[in-house]
């Protein structure tokens, strides 16, 4: 998806959103050719190359932006869902194994597995609605970074094009087209980590390209009970590209197992019953995979354009998980079984922007439709080692989204412009449960008006005044309940849609030529943080909340070689309508520090990279007398080049500190302990000092 909220600050706009894929230009139109850009097509030409480019005149706040392919590359990798901390205060874990989607965290969200921040993957949605595990999970695992050609980021939720899971922020990663040359790499490192992966294009015709690639990944991990991480992801393109049209057929494919590495209850690890990287069930596993065929179709014209994409997506999950151990059977223990059995996800986006005149202001104006349709069948089963003792529930759901948006862009003098929107929403679910009391359907609309103001007090300096409304969507099950599978209590059925509002004024400055900075002072609120649980099959519900905060981002490009960034976010997260003293949001990070140092000279040599990734202490309980402790982590990437082939060596945790990825707080029992269980903080531990080597050729 492209976001409609990049644009230039006359009627010339008009093309951008539309053409993004094209490489031959139309009339007027010129495309960049550096490695690190994509070609955004106006009537008059603008390139846009990565963190390095100057986006004053051309989005509505100071939240938006944009990451190319060369910047991504730059960045030493654990894991692939870390290509979205290139978003300022964007945090990613892991809190079990590698297959399974990351725990997300951005301006003071615990985002669980992606619950308030909206995926897309050219055009289709990642976020999956009323999952197995959760709702809004995202899995980015199928991800080849290698492919990725750019990243296009928003926080808040004052931009009309983006509606659901939006409330923190949006990403929107789009792939490359086509390769200079072939690639191929092999890399080895720690704990049993293998990895192979090759992708070529070839010009069929002229305009007419087809790229393939794929990867194989193998992983054991430091963990005492081996992960047996075992990936293999494909894609296959064809793109067509004319004077005036474009289209574009992507298929993807991937396939994972794995042996998880769930949370461990400190008390186990002080005590000596588990060392640090062990686990208390040894049996647990998972399996996923997600099939998709897309196509994109853009047209650009003298004064409009138009886009279409259409998706279709298949995906399943098998995931055990223990958390509790024995509280609330002594006897098989707390296993469980989550399953996401052959899920169908279709859907559809079109948008057309068109150039207006009105009273001499060259206005630009968007409208848009977007429909999602899911057909799942989901369900929870008790099991003990790996084998299903009984069902909890399970929920044939059929849902359906659909929203329209509109959008106008007016630049009223060349130092001011005003960007306004609105979105309208409706959703649908029919569930069809185990339990009659669970049946039913149920259904709400919203609409989300959104507004900014951009001032350019002086060149290359923009400052922005945005607001909106928004919403998040809640798990169709928990919408339609009305008895507790585990317990049979009576529960009251949840609010389908929930209303966010944000508001946010910001900085945007280019002024020194080679110096990227933005100021960002946001506020948000959510009438309710209610999610659906997973793992006991129930809503579990929280009361309204408020965060505040402010994101500086900063990148520099000393020279054509050597480039600093440093992003530094700090947040206030609470509860609303509570006792003083007990509104502390749980998981609610409070601030957030990345910086890196890149070296990459265009030619044979030497090449490096120094990242730091910090968070510091958050609550984990209400009443903030849990806290979670601070983690720092150092990457650093070591290379040389020769022509084509390069050798990398990277070294994760460089430091190996003895840190946690995630921390919770909550009871469970272990063998011998009271009924009631033991308040614990429960941790997944980051990864130790790893050594990893890669050795490559094209790239």
């Amino acid at each position: 998806m492209r976001f409609a909220h990049t644009r230039a600050s006359t009627a010339a706009a008009v093309i951008a959103v539309m053409a993004l894929l094209a490489r031959t230009p139309v009339d007027g139109q010129v495309p960049t050719t550096e490695a690190d850009s994509a070609t955004v097509f106006l009537l008059d030409p603008i390139t846009v190359e990565g963190r390095a480019d100057d986006l004053t005149g051309q989005v509505s706040s100071a939240s938006v932006g944009y990451v190319g392919r060369l910047d991504l590359a730059k960045r030493p990798l654990l894991r692939e869902g870390e290509l979205l901390e290139t978003v300022p205060g964007m945090i990613l874990t892991q809190h079990s194994g590698g297959g399974k989607a990351n725990q997300m965290f951005v301006r003071g969200f615990n985002l669980d597995h992606g619950n308030d921040f909206a995926t897309w993957v050219e055009g289709m949605p990642v976020n999956i609605v009323t999952h197995g595990h959760g709702h809004g999970y995202t899995d980015l695992n199928f991800i080849i970074p290698e492919l990725v050609d750019h990243i296009e980021y928003s926080l808040g939720n004052y931009y009309a094009e983006v509606g659901d899971f939006s409330a923190a922020g949006a990403a929107s990663f789009r792939f490359r087209e086509r390769l200079e040359r072939p690639i191929a790499e092999l890399g080895w490192g720690s704990d049993g980590y293998r990895r192979v992966l090759a992708a070529a294009s070839y010009d069929l015709a002229p305009g007419n390209t087809l790229l393939a690639g794929g990867e194989a990944k193998l992983n054991d991990g430091p963990w005492d009970v081996e992960e047996d991480l075992d990936k293999v992801a494909g894609l296959l393109r064809y793109t067509f590209s004319g004077r005036t049209t474009s289209f574009s057929l992507l298929g993807l494919a991937y396939h994972n197992s794995w042996h998880a590495s769930d949370q461990i209850p400190l008390r186990a690890v002080e005590d000596g019953t588990i060392g640090r990287f062990g686990q208390i069930d040894p049996t647990l596993t998972g399996e996923t995979h997600r099939y998709s065929l897309s196509g994109r179709w853009t047209r650009a014209s003298a004064g409009s354009s138009q886009r279409i994409d259409v998706y279709g997506i298949r995906y399943m999950l098998d995931l055990f998980g223990n958390f509790t151990y024995a509280l609330d059977d002594p006897v098989d223990g707390d296993q469980h079984l989550q399953r996401d059995r052959g899920r169908w996800t279709m859907g559809a986006n079109a948008a057309h922007l068109q150039a207006l005149d009105m009273g001499g202001v060259p206005h630009a104006l968007t409208v848009g439709a977007q429909f999602r349709r899911d057909l799942a069948d989901v369900s929870l089963d008790q099991s003990s080692g790996g084998a299903v003792l009984g069902q909890v529930r399970r929920d044939d759901v059929a849902q359906w989204n659909a929203g329209a948006y509109a959008e106008l862009v007016s630049p009223w003098t060349g130092w001011f412009r005003t960007v306004l929107g609105l979105r309208g929403d409706m959703h649908r679910v029919d569930v069809t449960s185990d339990r009659p009391e669970n049946t039913g359907t149920a259904g709400d609309e919203i609409l989300s008006p959104k507004a900014s103001l951009a001032f350019s007090p002086w060149a290359r300096t923009e400052l922005y005044v945005s607001g909106g409304l928004g919403f998040h969507s809640n798990d169709a099950r928990g919408a339609v309940s009305t008895v507790d599978p585990g317990s049979g209590d009576p529960v009251d059925p949840v609010a389908t849609l929930v209303r966010s509002r944000g508001a946010e004024i910001g900085v945007r400055t280019s002024a020194v030529e080679t110096l990227r900075t933005t100021l960002a002072l946001w506020t948000m609120e959510l009438d309710s943080e209610l999610r659906f649980v997973g793992d006991i099959g129930t809503t579990e519900a929280s009361d309204p909340s408020r965060r505040v905060g402010v994101t500086v981002a900063n990148f520099l490009r000393v020279t054509e070689e050597w480039s600093v960034d440093l992003d530094v976010s700090f947040t206030s997260a609470r509860f609303e309508d509570v006792p003083a003293g007990e509104d502390h949001i749980p998981g609610a990070l409070e601030n957030v520090i990345a910086a890196g140092l890149s070296y990459a000279p265009a030619g044979d040599g030497p090449f490096g990279a120094l990242r730091l990734r910090h968070f510091g202490a958050y609550p984990l309980i209400e009443d903030d007398s849990e806290r979670a402790s601070a983690s720092s982590l150092v990457n650093v990437e070591l290379g040389y080049r020769l022509g084509n082939a390069r050798i990398a060596i990277s070294i994760l945790n460089a430091f190996d500190q003895e840190t946690s990825d995630i921390q919770y707080f909550y009871e469970s029992r272990l063998s011998g302990e009271p009924a009631g269980g033991v308040g614990d903080v429960h941790f997944h531990p980051a990864e130790p000092r790893q050594l990893r080597v890669r050795a490559s050729w094209g790239m």
